[in-house]
């Protein structure tokens, strides 16, 4: 979980828009995507490493790992989300 007051300065470093804290559903289709192997980040890399929290950009488009209560903001780094849409 990220401190709520760091969480109100934090922004997508892509567009500059507000984050929010990825729900348990959100999460649960992360880990059968990383599970299954197939969960790749924006930079082409595979996640293989379960994810405990993230925050999601405005748009929905994206969600940046947090480990460790330390948010990756690192674009390359960011998760698309279509990856787990395209499964339902």
């Amino acid at each position: 979980m990220v401190n709520p007051e760091l969480l109100k300065l934090l922004v997508c470093p892509e567009d500059r828009t507000p984050l929010h804290e990825a729900g348990p559903e959100v999460l649960e289709k992360l880990n059968a995507a990383v599970k299954a192997g197939v969960l790749r980040n924006r930079g082409g890399e595979l996640v293989t490493d379960p994810i405990e929290a993230g925050l999601i950009r405005e748009d929905g488009k994206f969600l940046y790992i947090v480990q460790d209560d330390i948010p990756f903001m690192l674009i390359e780094e960011a998760i698309p989300l279509e990856q787990i849409e395209q499964g339902e």
